[in-house]
C-alpha cells in the first residue's frame, strides 16, 4: 500500500495538524496481533494525549510510526469537534426560547382552577342559622 501524503502541513476539521501536535504528549509503543515480528519488534503504535482535555486515541493500524502519528493526530482532531461541537449543543440546549401556552392549554388550567374554587366553596363551614 502506497503512501499518498506529500505535504508536511494537514489540515483536518479546520485545524491545523501541527498546532494540535504542540498541545500533545506523543508515546510510540509496541503493538500486538497479527503481521507478526514486523509489528511486535517495531515501535509503530502511536498513543497521543491531548494535555488540555486529557483525550487519549491510538492509532496501530499501519507498519508507518509516521502514517500511524498522522491518523492518530487526526482522530483526535475528530473528537475534539465532537467535544466542542456537544457543548455548542448543551449552550443551544440551555438557552431555549420561552413559548406561549396555546389557548387550548390556558382555557384547561383556568377550567381547574375555577373547578378547585368550588371544592374550597364547598368545603366552607356553613353557619348556623340562629332559631
Amino acid at each position: 500500500m502506497a503512501c499518498n501524503i506529500v505535504c508536511h502541513t494537514h489540515y483536518y476539521c479546520g485545524m491545523l495538524i501541527e498546532e494540535l501536535e504542540q498541545e500533545c504528549d506523543i508515546e510510540f509503543t509496541r503493538t500486538g496481533g497479527p503481521g507478526g515480528q514486523h509489528r511486535n519488534k517495531a515501535e509503530t503504535a502511536v498513543r497521543v494525549t491531548h494535555r488540555p482535555t486529557g483525550i487519549v486515541v491510538i492509532a496501530s493500524e499501519s507498519r508507518s510510526q509516521y502514517r500511524n502519528r498522522i491518523k492518530a493526530l487526526e482522530r483526535l482532531a475528530k473528537k475534539l469537534q465532537e467535544l466542542e461541537q456537544e457543548k455548542e449543543a448543551a449552550e443551544k440546549k440551555r438557552l431555549r426560547r420561552r413559548t406561549r401556552p396555546s389557548r387550548i392549554s390556558r382555557l384547561r388550567r383556568l377550567k381547574n382552577k375555577k373547578k378547585q374554587g368550588q371544592k374550597k366553596i364547598l368545603r366552607r363551614r356553613v353557619n348556623p342559622s340562629s332559631d
